[in-house]
């Protein structure tokens, strides 16, 4: 089951309609833009797949734009700001990050360099020192000279549920436990909701700490939301329908991995069936190399679960990346 996606509306055909004396940016753009057709206060940016396809998003405000997401790298949230820019003729003034995953936060000192404000809560700022450091180690070679020079720091909007007023608009905060990182944000405004990675439309999950049930959790308080409109950390946005079809691969996980009667160490194995029977059901989904480190993870943390003695080692929050793999290699 797939939610059907919202008309949309091209970058080139939003430029094209728009008087030839405004000034546009001459920054090249390597993903794409497209702002739906049944509400043009909201765009979104969709990197190419060197940075995961991921989504950024712009609410258009009284007193200017709000960015959600700021990219996996500088060049890339550049892209943002001047897509958003050349969208709308308002400029970017704040932006928010929602989890700390490296496309999440990387852009950070982009915006803030364009003396725009980015705001985080204080969970989500506590774990970026040390994300970024492992990530640095995985792609700073790769990227170079794309790559952040210095642990980006946003700012901290607190530790609690909160309305942020930016932009002349009033976005709420919710601040929610663990899914695919520690800690999340989401935003609301209006019947909107901007989820990050604990939605994806048509793309694997990122399972790295293992945290699948207390996923399902973040779901049920993102549809207490009641929005009409999802908009993921990957794909196109949707109903809640997209939560629905989450909820399933994630519940899919788990019962295929508790089928398996999992223990400590991992049975290599009995994972590689298990990512086997996740491909064939959802075939066509984006970054099945994500499993990669999701799967041990998830395995470890039931494995741990079915002891008496409480979590083993190898059971830890962040699991240590397999010597050899990269998780979020492109495909």
């Amino acid at each position: 089951m797939f939610a059907r996606a919202l008309p949309l509306v091209t970058l080139a055909s939003l430029v094209l309609s728009t008087p030839a004396c405004v000034p546009h940016s001459s920054t090249p753009m390597t993903g794409r833009v497209e702002v739906p057709l049944a509400e043009r206060r909201i765009g979104q940016y969709i990197s190419s797949g060197w940075s995961f396809d991921t989504s950024s998003f712009w609410i258009e405000g009284p007193e200017g734009l709000v960015v959600i997401d700021v990219q996996f790298l500088p060049s890339v949230a550049a892209e943002v700001i001047a897509a958003a820019e050349r969208v709308t003729r308002k400029k970017v003034v704040a932006a928010i990050v929602l989890h700390a995953n490296p496309d999440k936060f990387n852009g950070t000192a982009t915006f803030q360099a364009r003396g725009i404000e980015v705001w985080t809560a204080e969970q989500v700022l506590a774990r970026i020192p040390e994300v970024f450091a492992r990530r640095t180690e995985a792609f700073a070679e790769r990227y170079a000279p794309d790559w952040p020079t210095a642990v980006p720091q946003p700012r901290s909007f607190g530790a609690a549920t909160t309305t942020l007023k930016l932009a002349g608009l009033e976005l709420k905060a919710h601040v929610l436990g663990p899914g695919c990182s520690p800690a999340h944000v989401v935003i609301q405004w209006e019947d909107h909701v901007f989820v990050g990675d604990l939605v994806a439309n048509k793309a694997h999950a990122w399972l790295e700490i293992g945290e699948a049930e207390e996923w399902l959790k973040r779901l049920a308080e993102i549809e207490a939301m009641k929005p009409k409109t999802v908009h993921p950390g990957r794909g196109r946005s949707g109903t809640l329908e997209l939560v629905a079809n989450q909820r399933e691969y994630l519940q899919t996980v788990l019962s295929l991995v508790r089928a398996e009667k999992p223990t400590l160490p991992p049975d290599e194995t009995a994972i590689r069936r298990v990512r086997s029977e996740l491909e064939r059901r959802y075939e066509g989904y984006r970054f099945p190399v994500f499993l990669e480190i999701g799967l041990p993870a998830v395995w470890r943390r039931l494995a741990a679960e079915n002891t008496t003695d409480g979590p083993a080692e190898g059971a830890a929050e962040e699991p240590a990346q397999p010597a050899g793999s990269n998780p979020t290699s492109q495909p």
